[in-house]
């Protein structure tokens, strides 16, 4: 006894039948261009990005921040290291860690780049 493979499970056209190969509810098909709420969650729209970025501008960075900030600053062989230890402390897990201590390291970036020029 052989098992239909898949893509013939997929050439069949779909009836509202309960049972069978085809079996399932007829429905239409989402637009192409569309995506699914639940297939965005995580990503960081427009309006929300600019308003992130003008209370960074207005607020500047928190106590915790600033420490990491300095840490870095200060170098050293381990600055990296103990940033990121640091960071883990105040933030609980590895990766926000670790997202932490690159987004300062890039702030910090970009205040020298605005000292040069």
């Amino acid at each position: 006894v052989t098992t239909p493979s898949a893509s013939s499970k997929m050439s069949q056209p779909f009836t509202s039948i309960a049972v069978g190969k085809s079996r399932g509810f007829l429905v239409d098909k989402r637009a192409s261009d569309k995506v699914k709420p639940s297939h965005r969650k995580g990503t960081k729209g427009k309006r929300v990005a600019v308003i992130r970025e003008v209370v960074r501008e207005v607020c500047g960075l928190a106590p915790y921040e600033k420490r990491i900030l300095d840490i870095l600053k200060t170098g050293g062989a381990t600055s990296e290291k103990r940033a990121y230890k640091f960071a883990k402390r105040r933030l609980g897990t590895h990766v926000r860690a670790n997202r932490k201590r690159e987004e300062v390291k890039d702030l910090w970036a970009a205040m020298r780049a605005r000292q040069a020029a």
